[in-house]
């Protein structure tokens, strides 16, 4: 399908075939008909993107000291990759659209395949051929109205929730300060509201449509003395209220707000304006400040936007949901006339020539639409490389599916993956399609598309790396070894007890072969303090700190369905390590957790966990997100026989024996990515067994949900999981 896309480090904007995006349970898939691009939004992304790394810089202080803090932690080689991979993706612009629907998930209500409806959502209702679109940003378009006028429905929504903040009341004056696309709706729907209303701008040619609109005053900012003519029209008092929905890197709009405002008024902004509030209007008037949250309650809340969870109506009255279903309402009902609004409209093919005149700004451009015309079937894959269309590639030992490309994929796999010999990336799969085409560009990978079943049902793929989200590791991995693949699944190995037991039993029947992604075991220094206690004939005393940071709350790592939480997320790594160092799987682990309120046992991420290991070893984890950022992450030490080894974030290794100390340095992070595939691949190619027993992933992931029931139960917990065995004896037989 064609869509619009920007390159985050050079700007550029391109229309490019993608494959389409896919279906989620709680969403729809929805072919475009029309999309609204948004001068000021836009606009400013567009320029960021088309700045240069200084000018990026300076304008972003707070991603530039995220980046110094991760050189801190990983070193300027690693860091320097991972910004570079970050800029050199591809963008999607857009967020309001109208279309048809041609498929519709399994969870969502209310709507069929057939229906009009209206779409919302940055990174969500593109421009693009076809959208996928969680179920409470879109609503249906009723009869009437057509897709060219319901595809202003996200901006619609927008400047109702500035006139909600606002609580105007009927015969109330309301000064609207900004008047392009949301100043000129925020006009029209005050109108229809029964209020009095004045428009203010720079520009005279939109104060002109703005009164035509029905706006009972126009005012042009610099060209006229505005103070005196709203006081003049106020009996002296001032407005009510005022609106700023202006888009400026100036004060002024806010100054000009305290001016005209009457004593204990409100001031809602829309738009992005400098806010430095001069104190004597806004404290002599006691004026009421507020800004207004995009589209409505339910903006930037995950459960709300991504999962569909509505707030209860008699709560919540007006969701963004809601906001955008009113503004459909007002079409229906004649209220508003937006094709003065439209100033320009060009085909989706014409794209970067929209843009053109959006940025260069000589036509005054308002409203710019993109039209979709009636296609067909749209094709899933994409070959973006045409010398594999002409000529196929080779076919290599190990021929490589991935499903799921985001930023741990590009930094940490793909990179090593490329520079081995006789392996070659044949598919790439992303539910969006964009990652999936710019992995397959950078990286050299035949075919990117956004099915699975075009990696599992591809006969020369042999090895499938499943790098997605948690919750659809452990069915992806049962698909893909079903199919007769080999896996490398990016941790956790699965989320629930069943699903580990569906793995397991999917790993005998199948004898497939499995590698989870504990990468912290094949580092450099885990190498050295593994040979160091090789000949020891005694158990071990081992301590592992981990300075992990905070996460979001509503991270999806969180999230019981979609994470699991950082115990099962992250900790494996840990419990991981520290079995290889023992060379024995977990037998008892018991956790004690701060007690937070706000958090249960499966989202807990400050804690101390004992284990036992079979041979005798035990060792503790302190896993926190209390500490600072400054301090590093990972600290290991292990002590047995007389000797002592320590780990500071896989960086140094540090050797203590028979009153000498032994110190050695790794390049970078040096966690054992690079190591890892070569032990992963190398053993596909040899027929070796995997680096990793069944027996050694299972009771490593089995440990974090007895973690989980320790912090529950405040007891001790034993781990065992009787088909362990069987898979340890399937391993020994292949062997």
């Amino acid at each position: 399908m064609k869509q619009v896309l920007q390159n985050n480090k050079s700007g550029e904007l391109k229309v490019e075939e993608v494959p389409p995006p896919i279906l989620m349970p709680g969403g729809i898939l929805v072919r475009n008909q029309y999309s609204l691009i948004s001068k000021g939004t836009e606009r400013t992304k567009v320029d960021f993107a088309r700045k240069s790394m200084l000018a990026k810089a300076k304008s972003r202080p707070d991603l530039v000291r995220q980046v110094l803090k991760n050189v801190k932690k990983e070193g300027w080689t690693t860091t320097f990759g991972k910004v570079m991979n970050r800029l050199q993706t591809s963008a999607p612009l857009g967020y309001s659209s109208a279309g048809e629907v041609i498929a519709v998930g399994e969870l969502v209500e209310g709507i069929r395949v057939g229906d009009r409806v209206a779409c919302a959502g940055a990174g969500l209702a593109n421009h693009a051929e076809i959208v996928s679109v969680p179920k409470n940003l879109c609503v249906r378009i009723p009869e009437g109205i057509s897709t060219r006028e319901a595809c202003f429905t996200t901006l619609g929504a927008i400047a109702l929730q500035g006139i909600r903040q606002a609580e105007v009341k009927l015969g109330e004056s309301v000064a609207v300060i900004g008047l392009g696309i949301l100043g000129q709706l925020c006009v029209q729907m005050l109108k229809a509201s029964g209020c009095e209303v004045m428009g203010m701008d720079i520009d005279q040619e939109m104060v002109r449509l703005a009164k035509d609109s029905g706006a009972d005053l126009g005012l042009t900012l610099g060209k006229e003395e505005v103070r005196r003519a709203v006081l003049n029209s106020t009996q002296g008092y001032g407005v009510d209220a005022v609106i700023i929905t202006a888009g400026t890197e100036s004060n002024q709009p806010v100054e000009l707000a305290g001016q005209i405002c009457r004593d204990k008024g409100k001031v809602v902004i829309v738009g992005a304006v400098k806010t430095d509030l001069p104190r004597k209007d806004f404290y002599e008037k006691e004026l009421d400040v507020r800004f207004s949250r995009s589209y409505g309650p339910g903006r930037y809340d995950h459960l709300y936007e991504g999962m569909g969870v509505d707030y209860p109506y008699g709560y919540v009255r007006w969701t963004e949901n809601r906001n955008m279903g009113e503004f459909q309402n007002l079409l229906k009902k004649g209220e508003l006339n937006l094709e003065p609004l439209i100033t320009h409209h060009f085909a989706i093919q014409e794209a970067e020539k929209a843009y053109r005149v959006i940025m260069r700004g000589d036509e005054k451009p308002l409203a710019v639409l993109l039209s979709y015309q009636p296609s067909k079937p749209q094709s899933k894959r994409i070959w973006p490389d045409q010398a594999w269309r002409e000529q196929g590639r080779l076919i290599s030992e190990v021929n490589i599916g991935f499903i799921g490309a985001g930023s741990f994929a590009r930094n940490n796999l793909l990179p090593h993956l490329v520079k081995r010999p006789k392996v070659s990336l044949r598919r790439v799969v992303t539910s969006t399609g964009i990652s999936a085409k710019d992995v397959a560009r950078k990286f050299g990978v035949g075919y990117c598309s956004s099915r699975v079943e075009e990696i599992l049902e591809d006969e020369l793929v042999n090895c499938v790396f499943i790098v997605t989200r948690h919750d659809r590791h452990a069915e992806l991995a049962c698909r893909a070894l079903k199919a007769g693949k080999a896996v490398f699944l990016e941790k956790p190995l699965a989320i629930t007890e069943n699903e580990l037991r569906e793995v397991v039993d999917t790993l005998n029947r199948t004898k497939g072969r499995l590698l989870v992604g504990f990468n912290r075991r094949f580092s450099p220094a885990a190498g050295i303090l593994k040979e160091h206690f090789e000949k020891r004939s005694s158990p071990l005393c081992m301590s592992y700190r981990v300075n992990a940071g905070a996460v979001p709350p509503d991270h999806w790592v969180h999230d019981p369905q979609q994470g699991g939480g950082r115990i099962i997320g992250e900790v494996c790594h840990f419990v991981d390590l520290l079995g290889h160092f023992a060379g024995a799987e977990p037998k008892t682990v018991f956790a004690r957790g701060i007690d937070e309120p706000r958090k249960s046992p499966l989202t807990c991420d400050n804690l101390n966990v004992t284990i036992e290991f079979g041979d005798g070893s035990v060792g503790s984890i302190i896993y926190t997100s209390a500490g600072d950022g400054a301090y590093p992450k990972e600290r290991v030490e292990v002590f047995g026989e007389g000797s002592v080894g320590v780990i500071d974030n896989f960086q140094k290794t540090t050797l203590f024996k028979d009153g000498r100390k032994f110190s050695y340095r790794h390049g970078g992070s040096g966690k054992g990515h690079r190591e890892e595939l070569d032990a992963f691949i190398g053993a596909l190619q040899s027929g070796r067994p995997m680096p990793i027993s069944c027996k050694e992933l299972a009771c490593g992931t089995l440990s974090t949900f007895r973690i989980i029931e320790s912090l529950q139960t405040n007891l001790p917990m034993k781990v065992e999981f009787a088909e362990m065995e069987e898979g340890a004896q399937v391993e020994e037989e292949r062997i």
